[in-house]
């Protein structure tokens, strides 16, 4: 398995003309190829069927003097993606975390943080959250409160103020791949501009690489923070579709379902109205959250249909 820290994988086979690099950018079927050393170059994929994803290590030949074609991957340690009933988009490839990042204004949504997280526990990704703008009160007494089942569960709520001090998030991102993932209005284009006060640079050169002008059509864009550390910065998102899992894979993306599954009289129960349901049981005695279990309904149905 290749470094995920390194900026070129050793494990590639290369031919004659192949290089090793990874993939910085994603504009829709143009890539942008980070080389040894640090050089970019604008790529697209060899053939109509490949696709890929930010993070993706890959061989790739010149094809020009600064453009080129993208051969093959490396085996992926984890990939991100979205999907509905029509189509798949990558996100993400060898993240080893979610960074789910919400704010106290404006509000967000429970669903869209509870989707994210299925996704990354079906990859077996680790998982946190971010609340930012903490400093705006008395809204953030609210926010807090929502993100308490989550806390109660296991995982990690970071408390902070990207305009102000992002001191307490930068420990939670050091040594990592962190996949920065948030619906719009959070506050993410302010914390990638604080994490790395050259993105707006790098922004420019990856426009200029791949002529791309305002370049809205990004998938997702990866920053160095060190040697050791790396940010990809999803674009804003309203919808988080997982079209992809089946429903036992959807119950498993649950946490608190963990322990209980496999305890339901019916060993097919849908966790709706069949009697002897563990999962209600637990949700009458208190033991898993309604704002969860209304999320977990949801996408359920949506899965079914």
């Amino acid at each position: 398995m290749p470094c995920l820290t390194c900026k070129a994988s050793p494990t590639i086979d290369k031919g004659p003309k192949l290089e090793a690099g990874r993939i910085v950018a994603v504009f829709s079927r143009r890539y942008l190829v980070e080389r040894t050393g640090g050089m970019l170059v604008a790529c697209m994929p060899r053939g109509r069927n490949n696709a890929y994803a930010c993070g993706d290590r890959v061989a790739f030949s010149m094809s020009g003097s600064d453009q080129g074609l993208i051969d093959a991957a490396d085996p992926r340690s984890s990939l991100f993606l979205r999907s509905d009933r029509y189509r798949t988009k990558l996100i993400a490839a060898n993240v080893t975390q979610l960074l789910v990042l919400v704010a106290v204004e404006p509000s967000f949504s429970v669903e869209f943080v509870d989707r994210a997280l299925v996704a990354a526990k079906s990859q077996r990704i680790p998982a946190l959250i971010a609340c930012n703008k903490i400093d705006l009160q008395p809204q953030a007494l609210a926010a807090l409160a929502t993100l308490r089942p989550y806390r109660a569960i296991g995982y990690p709520v970071i408390e902070f103020a990207a305009k102000r001090d992002c001191a307490p998030l930068r420990p939670h991102l050091q040594g990592h791949v962190t996949l920065l993932l948030g619906q719009s209005g959070m506050g993410k284009s302010t914390l990638v501009n604080r994490l790395a006060p050259e993105a707006n640079a790098a922004t420019r050169e990856i426009s200029t690489a791949l002529d791309s002008g305002k370049h809205t059509t990004t998938h997702a864009r990866l920053y160095h923070l060190d040697q050791e550390t790396d940010l990809i910065d999803c674009p804003g998102m309203q919808e988080f579709g997982l079209a992809h899992l089946p429903f036992r894979e959807l119950e498993h993306g649950f946490t608190e379902f963990d322990s209980l599954l496999g305890q339901c009289r019916f060993a097919n129960c849908r966790h709706r109205d069949e009697p002897d349901c563990a999962i209600r049981k637990a949700l009458a005695g208190g033991g898993i959250a309604a704002q969860r279990y209304a999320s977990f309904r949801r996408i359920a149905e949506e899965a079914t249909e």
